[in-house]
């Protein structure tokens, strides 16, 4: 069990550090601050099933699936908000909008479908036009998982959009 002092400890040794570690992921300062107390805030929730061998890595496992999870959550509204208005100026047909619009939903609902992995790496990719060697760094895994999951999320949208 974590006892009080401890915590403190542990909160007073990593705070900065995991802070840091969540800015430089996601570049808000605001945004990394929320994130390393809510990751302390789960270490106090949960202080009674931990104990204060080494929770370093639990910290930094903490900080960079909560990163992800954000990144996630906020590319796909982005991402939905952003790629659904159409670009052209020119006026549609309304055959040409309602193909539009079918086009729209499905692409969404092709992304909701898609599994998470793929659809973080797809996001990336080409949302944030991120290159597959930043992605991977991002992710904290290989270029050739990132080049799979792209792949595969490619294949994926092909098969559900045709």
């Amino acid at each position: 069990m974590l006892s009080k002092v401890e915590f403190k400890q542990l909160f007073d040794n990593y705070f900065d550090q995991i802070r840091s570690f969540i800015f430089y992921r996601c570049g808000d300062t605001d945004v990394a601050s929320d994130m390393a107390q809510d990751i302390f805030m789960k270490i106090w929730e949960k202080r009674e099933q931990l104990y204060n061998s080494d929770l370093k890595p639990l910290l930094y496992k903490m900080a960079n699936d909560m990163v992800v999870s954000n990144y996630r959550k906020v590319s796909t509204r982005m991402d939905y908000e952003n790629n659904m208005r159409y670009q052209n100026n020119s006026p549609l047909s309304p055959e040409e909008e309602l193909h539009f619009e079918e086009l729209a939903s499905a692409y969404a609902k092709a992304l909701e479908k898609m599994p998470e992995t793929q659809r973080v790496v797809f996001l990336m990719s080409r949302n944030d036009e991120l290159k597959y060697h930043e992605i991977a760094g991002c992710l904290d895994i290989s270029v050739k998982a990132v080049e799979k999951r792209m792949s595969a999320a490619l294949s994926y949208l092909r098969n559900e959009l045709l």
